[in-house]
């Protein structure tokens, strides 16, 4: 993946250095906002960029009768959670807040308290909620060029 984000770069930065600051912020407005779309829509998914599935959830110790299965990391993918910044430099897609701690333990397979209240650890898998799939690279480079056909 780092191999076509480099391949990407090298063709398109001598176009993209033409540009002003004000043309390259907008122009990093348009990828932050297409890339969050797509990181929402593979978490909604539940799939990590290479396209494979999540890891499923462990079995509770204890359920509850009657208990509503509820689908991973729906409040996650939320616009209000997952912010975009944009400059001239660049753009990133990120979490904010709480939620930030969350998807950096479930994004690396980090050690985490189950509950507040208990003192409970567990070894969560890694679920990629943020990365690069082939499409995105292809999408990036879509409005790259769109915006310089204008």
């Amino acid at each position: 993946m780092a191999d076509a984000l480099a391949l990407l770069d090298s063709k398109l930065s001598g176009l993209l250095s033409q540009l002003g600051p004000a043309q390259r912020r907008t122009l990093a407005r348009q990828i932050v906002a297409s890339l969050r779309a797509s990181q929402q829509q593979r978490i909604r998914l539940q799939q990590n960029p290479d396209g494979s599935g999540f890891e499923a959830r462990r079995p509770q110790l204890r359920k509850k009768k009657g208990a509503i299965r509820r689908q991973m990391f729906t409040k996650l993918r939320l616009a209000r959670y997952l912010k975009t910044q944009a400059g001239p430099a660049g753009g990133a897609v990120e979490f904010i807040g709480q939620v930030q701690r969350i998807a950096r333990v479930h994004q690396l397979g980090l050690l985490d308290r189950v509950s507040r209240n208990r003192g409970v650890t567990a070894q969560y898998p890694a679920r990629q909620l943020l990365g690069f799939s082939p499409s995105d690279i292809e999408d990036i480079s879509d409005v790259i060029l769109k915006y310089l056909s204008r």
